[in-house]
């Protein structure tokens, strides 16, 4: 297995290039802003806001479950599905243009570029990472505890940081011979926001769609993190070991394919 697996001994082997360009990605998208970082907070804080006030007030939604009836109780299992939903956008709507965004790197530089796919991954899970702070403190506000069971969310999310290198691996790859890559990503990704349990719980829907919208990956991954960091209850088994399973796999054969396709990156861009 471990032969098997090209794409760890590449990401350990650039690591300090990825620590560091990471970095300078994170800072250079809020520099010579007035409030600087604290944007990672205010901005999903702004859009929780509105999308609470809409849903539960306009619409008089109601999540339902343990600890988290009203407003704020919404407001909480909307949070935890908005943190992996824009994860999970920030990495596929940057990817298509990930290598074109980067033409000197790819004509100029001996560069490894498949560290451009973890970089994008890695700024995404910083501001994931900044949101969960946010959900930590309503949690506390509206619950007055959180469940030990956060504590399994690196578990739960690791299907998904690894499905989002796939991912962005694969796109950045094709965004360079199909440019109206961007265009398409966009749309879908606009359209799975409402086709993921975001703003209301499987168990919501008609018994009939319900199987329907289960298959949908993104789903598990919001319902699983839903219940370690909410319900406080243990992820599924299956879920976390067949996940991280699969989507190593993914990973590597998206690394691959990045591999042979950057060849001829040069001659296109």
């Amino acid at each position: 297995m471990i032969r098997f697996l090209t794409f760890p001994q590449s990401t350990w082997q650039h690591r300090q290039l990825w620590w560091r360009l990471t970095e300078r990605e994170v800072l250079g998208k809020y520099r010579g802003s007035l409030l600087g970082v604290a944007w990672s907070f205010l901005t999903p804080l702004t859009m929780l806001g509105v999308y609470t006030f809409v849903f539960s007030q306009v619409f008089e939604a109601r999540w339902g479950t343990l600890g988290s009836d009203g407003p704020l109780g919404f407001a909480i299992n909307l949070f935890a599905g908005l943190i992996v939903f824009n994860l999970f956008a920030e990495c596929i709507n940057r990817a298509p243009t990930l290598v074109l965004a980067n033409p000197n790197y790819v004509k100029k530089v001996v560069f490894p570029l498949e560290v451009l796919g973890t970089i994008a991954v890695g700024s995404a899970v910083f501001q994931a990472l900044a949101s969960l702070i946010v959900l930590v403190i309503f949690e506390l506000i509206a619950i007055h505890h959180i469940p030990i069971t956060f504590l399994f969310l690196p578990l739960v999310w690791a299907p998904l940081v690894l499905g989002c290198t796939a991912i962005t691996w694969i796109l950045a790859a094709l965004g360079v011979f199909i440019r109206d890559l961007s265009q398409i990503t966009a749309v879908l990704v606009s359209m799975l926001m409402f086709l993921s349990p975001i703003f209301y719980p499987v168990s919501a829907l008609p018994k009939l769609w319900q199987p329907i919208l289960a298959a949908n990956p993104l789903a598990q991954v919001i319902e699983q993190t839903r219940l370690v960091t909410i319900n406080g209850t243990s992820p599924d088994i299956s879920y976390v070991s067949g996940g991280i399973l699969f989507t190593m796999i993914a990973c590597e054969i998206a690394f691959r394919f990045f591999q042979k396709s950057k060849r001829a990156f040069a001659d296109v861009i």
